[in-house]
């Protein structure tokens, strides 16, 4: 008898979990659609991460100050989960309510089939974690959202990634004595944003003794409030996870504007000039896309006069070439 019959396949939660207690950091690119997250399990990494300011950002096309619904951001996290067979985490903002409404917050996520979440303790409505003005509930209060938070949960290897804003505002030490009550309540992981130098990067996960969380946020290029600290380093210093949430949606606007700046240009020629350096192919998308995995449908299900009807030489390619 095979050893693994009759055993339940391994979760996406599970392999989280396992990945972020194998000693070796979990790099976790922050996605916000289907084409990014398709992309970063096609580079190889083996985890994402749902950015809640692109979520807002590219859905809404408005900031991130706490006006996207938990539908929204449950509705956008069950397309970006199911289309990949990496795990992905979710961000679920302020948790959309007090620890009650926490509770089924959590349903929700987990039903979307995401890995886990990150709630923060930010006052409702919240602001991106990188901006002034930021105001924080009480850690009682933080504390009684994580217990229901964990409470809720189905699966015990679904993630309460605990996110603390309070750097900004009660500094290092009030963000380390947060976490340690977030700890005690249950969360998973800990996760300080804004966190302002490697120094403070060392210094939070040497005193919280449990797995940390990092956001380099842009991750090719450094921001006021976060320099960029390496890989390397920060598995050094014993980091969990190390998220970066607006890598690529900071470079998906780059790439965007570079083509439209060259668009104009081409406005008033009588032949426009191929570019290839600034868009990818047709058949590059349809690749990522899964199109020929819809070739394998077709061809396994659909009757041979359907096929013949569609395609004429019966040959199945859904991609015209």
């Amino acid at each position: 008898m095979n050893k693994s019959e009759g055993k339940a396949p391994q979760t996406k939660a599970r392999r989280m979990r396992e990945m972020l207690a194998s000693g070796k950091i979990v790099v976790s690119p922050g996605v916000f659609d289907g084409y990014s997250v398709r992309l970063v399990e096609a580079m190889g990494f083996h985890a994402a991460s749902t950015t809640g300011a692109g979520l807002a950002n590219s859905r809404l096309g408005q900031p991130d100050i706490g006006i996207m619904t938990l539908r929204d951001n449950v509705e956008a996290c069950y397309h970006i989960a199911r289309s990949v067979s990496i795990p992905v985490m979710s961000d679920a903002d302020t948790g959309y309510g007090n620890a009650v409404t926490v509770y089924h917050t959590v349903r929700y996520f987990e039903e979307a089939g995401v890995v886990g979440i990150n709630i923060e303790d930010q006052v409702s409505p919240k602001r991106c974690g990188h901006m002034r003005g930021k105001e924080l509930i009480s850690a009682a209060e933080m504390a009684k959202k994580i217990e229901s938070a964990v409470k809720a949960r189905r699966d015990p290897d679904f993630i309460i990634n605990a996110r603390t804003d309070a750097i900004a505002v009660e500094g290092l030490d009030g963000a380390i004595r947060r976490a340690k009550v977030y700890l005690a309540a249950g969360a998973d992981m800990v996760y300080p944003d804004a966190i302002e130098s490697e120094e403070q990067i060392r210094r939070f996960v040497d005193a919280v003794q449990a797995p940390v969380s990092i956001s380099m946020g842009l991750g090719l290029r450094g921001r006021v409030t976060t320099p960029l600290v390496s890989v390397k380093r920060l598995q050094a210093i014993g980091v969990a996870r190390v998220s970066y949430s607006r890598m690529l949606t900071s470079s998906a606007l780059k790439g965007m504007k570079n083509a439209l700046q060259a668009f104009r240009e081409y406005l008033d020629v009588d032949q426009p000039p191929e570019r290839p350096d600034l868009a990818v192919s047709a058949e590059e998308i349809s690749e990522l896309m899964g199109y020929a995995f819809v070739n394998e449908l077709e061809s396994q299900f659909l009757l041979d006069e359907q096929i013949g009807k569609k395609y004429g030489d019966g040959k199945v390619d859904y991609v015209r070439r």
